[in-house]
């Protein structure tokens, strides 16, 4: 079994295609990526559908977070909606 791709021949058979680039990573990048930059460095691209969330309010979310968390553990143990299983 091979991995080459194969197209018909012409007489109801197939032959296998011929492989024109050994590299097949140049066939994956797009000569319009890049390359014809200066520096050939990619574009900045903007993304307007995400807005980035501050720092502080991130570390404030996740700080409330485990708070509540927390909170929830202790009012539960402590209320006794869930049991410590000591034998």
């Amino acid at each position: 079994m091979s991995l080459q791709l194969h197209r018909p021949d012409g007489q109801g058979g197939v032959e296998p295609r011929r492989v024109a680039d050994r590299n097949w990573r140049n066939q994956l990048a797009s000569p319009r990526w890049g390359a014809s930059l200066r520096g050939g460095r990619l574009p900045e691209l903007k993304n307007p559908e995400m807005n980035p969330t501050s720092t502080w309010r991130s570390v404030l979310f996740w700080l409330f977070l485990a708070a509540a968390t927390f909170g929830v553990l202790v009012l539960g143990y402590g209320t006794g909606f869930w049991d410590l299983p000591i034998r």
